[in-house]
């Protein structure tokens, strides 16, 4: 059988793997790191030796060169003949050495990185989002919660349920999309790495590769990949900060009562306002009559009689308006918005001028109708949050 590959040059003798023929081979099996002459060049000139290195060489690159035109056949060939070379174990010896001297093996040898802080804060956004969670589609808790916060509104409204629904839909969309990116990228990360695991172990049979090495590379890849990780939860997140404003954005818009509503609830306001605190009864009445809620009725009272306490001229102005529009109702011969109660069939009178103390002086001003005092209404009926929305 011929052999393949000229003896490998160590100490001026002529050793190779890669190329040769039987006779050479055999004239060097006892002549590895010796330093007499084995292959005739004792019987050239220093010049002659030279070239002759270089021209090996130069043809084991050229071959090294071709090998990725090689076949696949060929290439399993040329490794079988390699991998069974009576010279392989000093060749692998020799690599060792070198690697050794050139500290190869320390190279990039940094202790292990911590966590990206970016990517731990897009980490705890989603879970607290629903869309990653311990378990497989993400937290379903979280995502409720998620949902309600966006979605919340006044009880009672038709298309709140709705509202609600179709958030939850649109979160459970962006978060099948995340986890079918996510498991697609975990999928490629693997393969890839396993493919490069198996052929630096492969090598390791020719070159000296320790598993540390190995371990190295793992992670190298690994940070490769986790840009694209970062980008696809950059996106999501983004996805679900534009779910979420777009919803909340609808809610805040609805938030202002009509026109209508609002003029039903001024007019009671006014009509009432020597004692500006509605009963349960009257409070149903007007939530039917506006289309809203009794707690929205509660909170409009409550938000309005703080304005018009600090602003006691402007609201003078209004309550003017409003009188001269029920007054006017009352002469026609019905008030379209008549609730019954104190006041009802009898016109209510002009707002009466602030005291000359201003406004502070109004506690104890009496303002009012059927012996009431105003001033002494004290404001502590659970509906006094001030709202700037509801106006």
């Amino acid at each position: 059988m011929d052999e393949t590959g000229r003896m490998l040059q160590h100490g001026g003798s002529g050793v190779g793997l890669m190329g040769g023929n039987q006779g050479q081979g055999a004239q060097n099996t006892t002549g590895y790191g010796s330093m007499g002459p084995v292959d005739g060049t004792a019987t050239q000139g220093p010049d002659q030796a030279v070239e002759a290195r270089k021209q090996d060489i130069s043809e084991i690159l050229q071959q090294i060169m071709n090998i990725t035109d090689q076949s696949l056949d060929e290439a399993q060939a040329r490794k079988h003949t390699l991998n069974c070379h009576r010279m392989k174990p000093a060749l692998f010896s020799v690599l060792c050495e070198i690697k050794e001297k050139t500290v190869l093996s320390l190279r990039n040898t940094q202790e292990e990185e911590p966590p990206d802080p970016q990517l731990m804060r897009l980490d705890n956004m989603l879970i607290a989002e629903g869309v990653a969670g311990p378990e497989k589609g993400g937290g379903a808790g979280a995502a409720a919660s998620a949902a309600a916060a966006a979605a919340a509104g006044p009880p009672g409204q038709p298309d709140n349920a709705i509202e609600h629904s179709d958030y939850r839909a649109k979160l459970a969309q962006i978060r099948q999309i995340y986890h079918q990116e996510l498991e697609k990228y975990e999928q490629a990360c693997n393969e890839f790495t396993t493919h490069v695991m198996n052929l630096l172990r492969e090598q390791s049979r020719t070159r000296p590769i320790t598993p540390k090495e190995i371990e190295r590379m793992v992670q190298i890849i690994h940070k490769k990949f986790s840009s694209i990780q970062m980008q696809l939860k950059q996106s999501t997140c983004e996805a679900v900060m534009i779910l979420r404003s777009r919803f909340l954005d609808a809610r805040r818009k609805r938030r202002n009562f009509s026109k209508q509503a609002s003029e039903i609830l001024n007019e009671y306001f006014y009509s009432h306002l020597s004692n500006p605190y509605p009963s349960e009864e009257a409070k149903e009445e007007l939530a039917r009559k506006c289309g809203i809620t009794v707690s929205q009725v509660s909170n409009w009272f409550g938000n309005k009689r703080i304005r018009y306490k600090k602003n006691i001229g402007k609201a003078q102005e209004e309550a003017n308006l409003y009188a001269a529009k029920k007054a006017a109702a009352a002469f026609a011969g019905a008030s379209p918005y008549s609730m019954g109660g104190a006041s009802q069939g009898t016109p209510t009178p002009m707002m009466s001028p602030a005291p000359p103390g201003g406004p502070q002086d109004m506690a104890g001003y009496g303002m009012g109708i059927n012996g009431s005092d105003y001033g002494s209404q004290p404001y502590n009926d659970g509906s006094m949050g001030y709202d700037p929305m509801h106006q």
